[in-house]
């Protein structure tokens, strides 16, 4: 559990993240996340691209972890990302999305 005085951590608008981006997850309805996904993205040196394995159930969330992780090291570090998805579909998705 996320400790009272981290509990800003759930906020998207508190990770560092470019207005636009955040208007981007703000017009799909994504203002906060769940506090297992902000304990991922605190846990250890994960921000600083150190590796991070989780698991959680389909449709739980997992994809907004990765997201959040690839956005921020591109913008931080100005280097390319790989983000490799299991469904065609999918990637077709997440390409609109992120572009």
């Amino acid at each position: 559990n996320i400790p009272e005085e981290q509990a800003d951590k759930l906020l998207l608008a508190s990770w560092g993240l470019p207005r636009a981006v955040l208007e981007k997850y703000h017009s799909l309805g994504v203002v906060q996340m769940f506090e297992w996904q902000a304990e991922c993205l605190m846990l250890g040196h994960v921000l600083e691209g150190k590796n991070l394995v989780y698991s959680a159930p389909t449709s739980a969330g997992k994809t907004l972890v990765a997201e959040l992780l690839i956005l921020k090291r591109v913008l931080e570090t100005r280097k390319k990302a790989l983000l490799i998805l299991p469904f065609v579909s999918v990637a077709k998705e997440k390409k609109c999305y992120l572009q």
